[in-house]
């Protein structure tokens, strides 16, 4: 077998992709055949083979370990099988090829998930012993190998994974610690020796890998690191290697030898004290000074930041933040259940914690961190000041702080991760902060000579730290007072320099707004910030000043009458701004602020969106392969749509081809555009005065967006009922059938909050049209009937349900009797009885009368009653008799709940609507539309509505004692509670 597999692995890295697929369809069906892995195990084996064949052996071999090595997976790969690779790959420890040799390890590494060390327990003995040999290649590998063992073992969460990998710590940690230390001493001497630099990498490179293993053994193979002696050792004694290795670094920097692998090991010996503070938090208790003077001699000394780098710094800048923040060492905590009380901890090592952290950070420290973080980290750089001129859309902090982006990325980037930093350490001790950074700010207060670049690098520093800390300065800091003399002032200063502070006032603007700005000042600030968006002013200003006037409009202070008189310039500018900009990501920072401003002004801004409106087509031509740019641009048509009402028809035809490209799940881009495509379709249809055919081809894609899930299940029904309504006609007879039949198809699947909204949509087209709604889902109405007797729905379904039953009734009685006969067939069938259509309407009244005390809501519990009422009439079945005094029971509460007296003192029922305008209690909705004027006419011809309960109750037992003659309606009304019959007479005159 083992020449053809060899061909075929050529074939498959073929560059012809006929060969290639044909290659690929073999070796798929090779995957289950029995010594296939070993055939590929001695291709992988012959140094002979060209080493991209060899490889593709190896990536084979990794697909099925990962599909069939587990002994309950389909296809299984076999024991005999098993134990051959086992053996075999344990003596396979001299392969040249270095990206084969780590992928050998990997392989292995995945077997032993699953095998060790029950049916592997030689593993790692072999791999220790192989690591005690002289041969340098197998060395390695066996130590490479052993890395990613462990590293596999470390991650498995079950008990014995974990109890395994604990008892394989104790075992090994002593002798991967003594090695390490051997090839970490070895790297040392090499470099004071000036040995060739390819030995110093040979030695640091397995020094790393045994790095990585302690690290590992640290995090997840001690319980507690405070009860081994060798576990406490190793930690003490990173904080000496890394400071060794940071002087031979620099010692090698200045031979000219760049050594990438000397910069992971010092990280790494960082991410040892970072995981251990983050899994061991109280074994670290006592580390605490020796990381703090550690982390603050390279972060905030002049001889520490000689020998540091950034990636080193950051790591330090973490350990500090960590140490800081940590939700272990807290003395205080919230009692659960009460507010506001506090109780200090009596855990004697948090106090300890406690205790170490307060005593290092001395007002003296701190004070030093501080400025040292303000005037050296918060600096910008000559490359910062570069990457401004040539490209201002990519400078990092153009228009917010870095400190503002969202994630984790301040734990891997300078600046996000000293502003981060700063953030903590100011608010945890802001009693000592905030006298030292309100002094800064005193020292920088008056405008500084535009030639002096240091003076001005300084001075945006000190306002960068002043707007981070906006919160805890609030009691210190008189904004009004500043914004009035200083920096407003400051913003008419024409220099090329400058413009570095005229950006920063205008995001420190931004910062201080919704914290401190007194609400007389802001025509003050939209002025400023309008003079700061002029189309001659640089482009990073422009950016920060739209920003900064987001800010202001996103406050609840904003008053959009105030801002009417800005409006116009405001968003003339704004535009301007958003066509001058190129960059995906600036573009879509503007246009969420035109979007933003056009949502808090409402219908004000209709004069004004002409031109964007003309705009947009183009811009969505452009972001064809920019996809989020294109979310902001669906976002902004929300906004318009809503904002302009009826007369967003202006923007159908861009409107229309939008939704049907993110609707369509045909198209590759729906998957970010669906959410906010489908808002948008609804605004569409709320806003459209009437259909027109391109409205109403949308909806071809609605029967693929219930059949793909019910994440977006909500707006679709609100967007079938704004068709319901829209077009009611074309709805019932062409469009209505498909989508109808698939809901009745999910319904089953569905909660109960999702059954209740499918079926309001049913109960919609009974309230729009009775005869055709009920035609329409006249196939879900028999397991709707037959629901109203299960104990499993819950309240909220079988309101809807009774709702809906009542609405046949009472619209189409027609199908109501075939709906009724159709359950009687269905019953026949599935009891082999013969049920009549009495037996079954008796079942369903009985449901009925039994539940109809349980709704809560007057609209529903009158239109039941009406209901009710219609069975006492000259069709009226026996059963009807049978449950006479429960049916008028229910009447007659009902009654109580919706009478009223009017103003002159007569009964009348309060559901009614006699006056054209529709009451406010019956709309919900934030803004006035086409689609809620049609629910307010379709509320008008509501039963509930439209119809007196009381006339209806009183013309209906007229009838009915005339049909079943007085004697028996005397004694049938014998049968009611006195309570009941007392209650009656008020309301009924017989």
């Amino acid at each position: 077998m083992n020449t053809e597999v060899i061909e075929v692995l050529r074939r498959a890295v073929s560059q012809d992709p006929n060969v290639l697929k044909s290659a690929e369809q073999i070796l798929k069906q090779w995957e289950t055949q029995q010594g296939f892995y070993i055939a590929l195990y001695e291709v992988l084996s012959n140094h002979s083979l060209a080493v991209e064949v060899r490889w593709m052996a190896i990536v084979y071999l990794k697909i099925g370990v990962e599909r069939y090595w587990r002994k309950n997976a389909p296809n299984a790969i076999e024991d005999k099988e098993k134990d051959f690779l086992r053996q075999h790959l344990l003596r396979n420890f001299e392969e040249p090829v270095n990206p084969l040799a780590v992928q050998l390890a990997i392989l292995i590494s995945r077997i032993a998930r699953y095998d060790c060390p029950r049916e592997w327990g030689e593993l790692v003995p072999t791999l220790l012993e192989v690591v005690r040999r002289e041969n340098p290649l197998a060395q390695r590998q066996a130590l490479l190998t052993l890395h990613h063992v462990v590293k596999v073992l470390a991650s498995r969460r079950l008990v014995e994974g974990q109890r395994y990998f604990r008892e394989l710590t104790a075992t090994i940690f002593n002798f991967v610690l003594n090695l390490w230390n051997t090839y970490t001493e070895s790297f040392l001497i090499m470099v004071s020796n000036g040995t060739d630099a390819s030995q110093i990498q040979e030695s640091l490179e397995k020094a790393l890998l045994l790095l990585r293993m302690l690290r590992q053994m640290i995090e997840n193979g001690f319980s507690k690191p405070s009860e081994s002696d060798d576990a406490m050792l190793f930690l003490r004694i990173i904080f000496g290697r890394a400071r060794t290795c940071l002087e031979c670094r620099k010692t090698l920097a200045s031979r000219g030898v760049q050594m990438d692998v000397c910069n992971k090991f010092i990280i790494h010996l960082t991410k040892v004290l970072l995981g251990a503070l983050e899994k061991h938090p109280f074994c670290y208790v006592e580390l605490i000074p020796t990381s703090l003077e550690f982390s603050v001699f390279y972060c905030f000394t002049e001889a520490g930041q000689e020998l540091a780098f950034e990636r080193f710094v950051i790591q330090c800048l973490n350990l500090i933040k960590s140490i800081l923040l940590s939700t272990h060492y807290r003395s205080t905590k919230i009692i659960s259940g009460k507010r506001n009380i506090l109780e200090e901890t009596k855990d004697p090592l948090v106090l300890r914690a406690c205790q170490l952290r307060q005593e290092f950070f001395t007002p003296e420290i701190l004070t030093e961190i501080c400025r040292r973080l303000v005037t050296h980290y918060f600096l910008l750089t000559p490359a910062d000041l570069e990457l401004w001129d040539t490209q201002p859309e990519s400078f990092d902090g153009i228009f917010i702080s870095a400190a503002d982006d969202g994630g984790e990325s301040w734990k891997y980037s300078l600046k996000p991760c000293t502003e981060s930093l700063f953030l903590a350490i100011f608010h945890h001790f802001r009693d000592v902060l905030s006298s030292v950074l309100v002094d800064m700010m005193q020292q920088h207060h008056q405008p500084v000579d535009p030639e002096n670049l240091r003076a001005i690098l300084v001075k945006d520093a000190v306002y960068r730290a002043v707007g981070l800390a906006a919160f805890d300065l609030y009691d210190e800091v008189n904004f009004d007072q500043w914004f009035l003399t200083t920096l407003r002032e400051e913003l008419k200063v024409r220099s090329n320099n400058y413009r570095i502070i005229r950006r920063r006032v205008c995001w420190l603007i931004g910062q201080w707004t919704n914290i401190k700005l007194s609400p007389e000042l802001r025509p003050e600030l939209y002025k400023l910030m309008i003079e700061a968006l002029g189309p001659e002013e640089d482009l990073g200003i422009r950016l920060a000043a739209s920003h900064a006037l987001r800010q202001a409009v996103d406050d609840f202070q904003f008053n959009p009458e105030e801002f009417a008189y800005f409006l116009e310039p405001t968003f003339s500018l704004l535009f301007g701004l958003l066509k001058d900009v190129n960059e995906c990501d600036t573009k879509m920072h503007v246009l969420s602020v035109l979007s933003f401003i056009i949502e808090r002004v409402g219908s004000g801004i209709k004069p004004y969106i002409g031109a964007l409106s003309s705009y947009l087509p183009e811009l969505w031509q452009q972001s064809e392969v920019h996809h989020l740019l294109r979310c902001a641009i669906v976002s902004t048509l929300i906004h318009l749509e809503k904002a302009l009402g009826s007369e967003s028809v202006a923007l159908e035809p861009l409107v229309v081809g939008i939704v049907a490209l993110s609707c369509d799940l045909n198209e590759d881009g729906y998957v970010y555009l669906l959410e906010d495509g489908l808002e948008l379709w609804l605004a569409l249809l709320e806003n459209a005065p009437a259909p027109t055919p391109a409205i109403m081809d949308l909806f071809r894609n609605m029967p693929a967006l219930l059949d793909q899930s019910t994440e977006n299940l909500r707006t679709c029904l609100y967007i079938i009922q704004a068709y319901v309504l829209l077009s009611p006609q074309d709805f019932f007879t062409q469009r209505g059938s498909v989508v109808i039949e698939t809901l009745r198809s999910l319904l089953c699947d569905l909660r109960s909050e999702g059954r209740v909204m499918a079926l309001g949509l049913f109960e919609s087209c009974l309230k729009v049209s009775p005869q055709q709604g009920a035609m329409l889902i006249k196939p879900s109405l028999p397991k709707i009937f037959e629901s109203v007797n299960s104990d499993e729905e819950s309240l909220m379904v079988t309101t809807v349900n009774l709702s809906i039953i009542a609405r046949v009734l009472l619209g189409s009685r027609d199908i109501f009797v075939q709906v009724i006969g159709d359950l009687a067939q269905i019953m026949n069938i599935a009891w082999g009885t013969q049920t009549r259509e009495e037996i079954v309407l008796e079942r369903l009244i009985h449901g009925w009368v039994k539940r109809m005390p349980n709704v809560t809501q007057i609209e529903r519990r009158k239109l039941l009653a009406l209901a009710l009422c219609s069975l006492l009439g000259a069709n009226s079945p026996p059963t009807v008799l049978e449950y006479f005094p429960r049916i008028i029971s229910n009447i007659v509460e009902t009654l109580n709940d919706v009478i009223a007296y009017d103003d002159k003192d007569y009964l009348v029922d309060s559901l009614m609507i006699t006056d054209q305008p529709s009451p406010s209690q019956y709309e919900d909705v934030d803004y006035e539309t086409e689609h809620a004027q049609r629910q307010k006419k379709l509320i008008f011809s509501d039963p509930v509505h439209s119809i007196s309960l009381k006339d209806t109750f009183q013309n209906q037992l007229i009838a009915f004692r005339s049909i079943v003659g007085d004697n028996q309606f005397d004694q049938l009304m014998l049968t009611l509670s006195p309570e009941i019959d007392e209650t009656l007479k008020e309301y009924i005159s017989l």
